[in-house]
């Protein structure tokens, strides 16, 4: 059963990371975009983030279509809003470590494909692999975060925006070089 909850425990850790960098933040910081040197702010990918999850949330029990999502552009701007809606997120996915038989459903995804012209045809998948793609997601547009906050002089704890098996890798090279 542990292995089954695993992609669930790390979800959480993850929305966890980054509710303790909202928390740390300013309003001002959250919304700033100064369109110089990026067009999506720290708003934009905490929203873009949060509505990945409210898909797969409002969506396992059959189809996930992550290009139908709300666009809430509050979420861009509110920083307080953003932490809610996170910990509501982890509240859902919670749901997954108490009904872990779900893990493995199989239920139909549909994702732009990069072209935009045509209509992206719907994908088998598993609740468990989009939970790992939520993952992959939620890390890369953390390290998209780190980055313009260390543009606004904004200390980030360092494995922000580190993927899981960097983190892994460089633990173990540093357990290994201590021996």
């Amino acid at each position: 059963m542990q292995n089954k909850v695993a992609v669930v425990k790390s979800n959480i850790y993850f929305l966890e990371q980054g509710i303790s960098l909202l928390s740390s933040i300013t309003d001002d910081q959250y919304s700033f975009n100064n369109g110089k040197y990026f067009k999506s702010g720290i708003g934009r990918h905490f929203r873009h983030i949060i509505e990945h999850y409210t898909s797969l949330i409002n969506g396992y029990t059959e189809k996930i279509n992550y290009d139908l999502r709300d666009r809430d552009l509050k979420l861009e701007t509110n920083r307080k809003l953003a932490i809610s809606k996170l910990r509501n997120i982890i509240d859902s996915v919670e749901f997954f470590e108490s009904n872990f038989e779900l893990i493995d459903k199989k239920i139909e995804v549909k994702s732009n494909e990069g072209s935009g012209k045509l209509d992206t045809p719907w994908s088998v998948s598993t609740v468990r692999r989009e939970l790992q793609f939520l993952i992959s997601h939620t890390v890369h547009h953390y390290a998209l975060i780190a980055l313009i906050l260390k543009t606004m002089d904004v200390v980030v704890p360092e494995e922000f925006g580190v993927a899981p098996s960097t983190l892994k890798y460089e633990s173990e090279k540093e357990t290994v070089k201590a021996s």
